[in-house]
């Protein structure tokens, strides 16, 4: 090894960001009702999952339901159907 070249005890391992919901001003876990958004259409993802939801907790799905909303009626039936929840 030449004395340009770092020894393998001189590097550092790089270092990881934190999760999403460890960052500061993370808004993994923000209220949808502060949603910037919240009012606009819900998005393909979210009316999927919710009428896969809706299907499994026999009840209907509102294809009018904005961001916000689809997101308070996700957390909802994930709770009624089991789904989604920490092992």
């Amino acid at each position: 090894m030449t004395e340009d070249q770092p020894s393998a005890g001189d590097l550092e391992a790089p270092v990881s960001p934190p999760a999403a919901d460890q960052q500061e001003g993370s808004n993994v876990e923000k209220d949808p009702s502060d949603w910037v958004t919240g009012e606009e259409a819900m998005t393909g993802a979210q009316a999927s999952y919710l009428r896969t939801l809706s299907e499994q907790a026999g009840e209907d799905f509102d294809a009018t339901l904005n961001k916000a909303d689809a997101s308070r009626r996700i957390d909802e039936l994930q709770q009624r159907t089991g789904r989604g929840a920490d092992s």
